[in-house]
């Protein structure tokens, strides 16, 4: 069991509140969550805006891709018909003491995330991830910030553990699924491996609390979900939340 079981807040808690939202975070915030994960597009003018997809039309009242638009446009769209887009910056000032873990969606974010992290000198409580590898050395070579593992580490780790033979990469964390395709990576011995490695393992994105539960004896270091109460309210009965 680890020392600090690790909560996140997936997109705020998209589930209990609007996703990417400052509201989900505040919301994630007073239920006593020290780790918040969001996402990052950059739009036409190179604004780091906290957003998931491509486009605004699944979460917001208006439509068109982030990078076609000013900052200007995207700043009067509402998620789920109420709650602005926030910029990244607005993340670093309203939240200073919380740890934020950054997803750089494409190369035009990651640019105007590695600006907005200058700009801000925001140089603590901050995990960078990406799909993207290449994206993701860049970033870490742009920032010297820390990052977390990408998709391609990941299989490398599982590729070691079914040889049993130890693996570098180069992150000490990794957020991952329960499975890739038909491969099953929540396992326990999956875990050992990486914890043999000096990896972290942090699975998402988890809203069932039977599953929360079943993570929780393989041993896993964090969970990611879109219901923060309920994570909480299950790593209570285990003992292990840990709050602000």
């Amino acid at each position: 069991m680890p020392a600090i079981f690790r909560a996140f807040a997936h997109r705020g808690g998209s589930l209990e509140r609007p996703e990417n939202s400052l509201a989900a975070f505040t919301h994630a915030v007073e239920l006593g969550y020290v780790d918040l994960e969001t996402d990052v597009r950059g739009t036409r003018d190179g604004v780091a805006v906290v957003h998931h997809d491509a486009t605004l039309n699944r979460t917001t009242d208006t439509g068109g891709r982030l990078m076609d638009l000013a900052w200007s446009t995207i700043r009067g769209a509402r998620i789920h018909g109420v709650e602005p887009i926030a910029r990244i910056e607005e993340l670093f000032e309203q939240f200073p003491d919380r740890h934020l873990t950054v997803d750089a969606k494409d190369d035009a974010a990651a640019d105007a995330l590695v600006a907005a992290i200058d700009r801000t000198r925001r140089r603590h409580a901050l995990t960078l991830t990406s799909f993207s590898g290449t994206r993701l050395v860049r970033l870490r070579q742009r920032t010297g910030l820390p990052v977390a593992a990408h998709p391609s580490e990941v299989m490398r780790l599982w590729r070691g553990h079914r040889r049993g033979k130890l693996t570098t990469i180069s992150a000490r964390s990794a957020a991952v699924p329960t499975r890739v395709g038909r491969v099953q990576i929540a396992t326990e011995e999956f875990v050992e491996h990486a914890h043999r490695c000096g990896v972290s393992v942090y699975f998402w994105t988890i809203n069932d609390p039977g599953q929360v539960q079943q993570l929780i004896d393989l041993g896993a270091d964090g969970i990611m979900t879109d219901r923060p109460a309920m994570l909480r309210e299950v790593l209570l009965d285990n003992n292990l939340w840990k709050s602000n």
